[in-house]
């Protein structure tokens, strides 16, 4: 199929560093049947894009362009897609992935509209946490109204909007953060408790605060911490692990779940859970519905295309306390 235009990009070459990226001008080909073209504006930065260079979560083939959600209009369409037209304000979120270019093919099932409401940097900045969290509320562990949550990095993009969804849910949101600036970013954003794991050992300030554990833990620190997390969990409850921005997880027994502790594990994927296109749909038309009502994730940098490697030292950094964007308007 011809090309019909150029997206200026950054490739992954090599997984590791940020040395493996180039900004590039590659060619977008025609949309195909049930394809259409986006002319991207804004890509949300995640620690699922760390995952991918470093090679911790394999990519199809290298080199390739990364980035798992962004937002845009629809500049072309192919034959078959119906309910889009070029000129739509659409945002995306999973694979295959493209987010770091100014021009993205991707399937026309994956393609969200916006309402006025929903900006792209909105759109950009909140789509894959906030379905994160919808995966976790009502796939992972379906939560009832009363019941308790402990979440990790509650300052951070996925910690935030737990908390504020959570709260909307009648839910008893428990935020752990590193610091006193990001326990105060966690009390903003609704939390009912906050521990600060510098001043106070997590561990025992959740079951002080609780009485017996929490019915899910949310823990994207990964490392040593997950075995931790064990300990914040009620009899019967659920630890759910995210990823792994302190280091790959130690091997994990079956002893360490039970029968003493009688927990569950879940190693979910937001990849996994927006693969199925019905729930992709259903997903993200109700975190865009929470994104028009205010709901999202606020930014806390942006970047232009060739200062990819600052992008990714700040976000592997930990000190961001917002979700980070790469500028890809063409």
């Amino acid at each position: 199929m011809s090309a019909v235009a150029t997206t200026r990009a950054v490739r992954l070459h090599a997984a590791g560093g940020t040395e493996g990226f180039r900004v590039e001008e590659l060619p977008v080909p025609a949309p195909g049947p049930g394809e259409i073209l986006i002319r991207q504006t804004v890509a949300g930065l995640n620690f699922l894009d760390i995952y991918h260079r470093r090679g911790l979560y394999p990519l199809p083939a290298l080199p390739t362009v990364i980035g798992a959600e962004a937002a845009g209009v629809v500049e072309a369409v192919g034959a078959d897609v119906t309910g889009l037209t070029p000129g739509d304000r659409i945002a995306w979120a999973g694979a295959p992935y493209g987010g770091y270019a100014t021009h993205h093919l991707l399937p026309a099932w994956r393609a969200l509209k916006l309402p006025d409401a929903v900006g792209d940097d909105m759109a950009a900045a909140s789509l894959l946490r906030a379905l994160t969290v919808e995966m976790l509320f009502t796939r992972v562990r379906p939560m009832q109204s009363g019941e308790t949550v402990v979440v990790h990095a509650a300052a951070g993009g996925i910690g935030r909007m737990a908390i504020a969804h959570g709260r909307r849910l009648g839910l008893r949101m428990i935020g752990i953060a590193g610091g006193a600036e990001k326990a105060a970013l966690a009390r903003a954003a609704g939390a009912d408790l906050v521990i600060d794991r510098r001043a106070e050992d997590p561990v025992a300030a959740v079951q002080a605060a609780t009485g017996g554990g929490a019915h899910l833990v949310i823990d994207g620190i990964g490392g040593d911490m997950l075995a931790r997390s064990f300990g914040m969990a009620r009899r019967f409850g659920m630890v759910a692990s995210l990823g792994e921005a302190a280091g790959r997880i130690p091997p994990v027994s079956v002893y360490d779940l039970g029968p003493a502790r009688s927990i569950a594990l879940a190693r979910p994927s937001v990849i996994g859970f927006i693969s199925d296109s019905d729930a992709y749909r259903s997903a993200g038309t109700a975190v865009i519905a929470r994104m028009a009502d205010g709901l999202v994730v606020p930014v806390g940098g942006r970047f232009p295309l060739d200062r990819i490697a600052d992008a990714h030292d700040r976000l592997e950094s930990g000190l961001g306390t917002g979700a980070l964007l790469l500028d890809t308007g063409a």
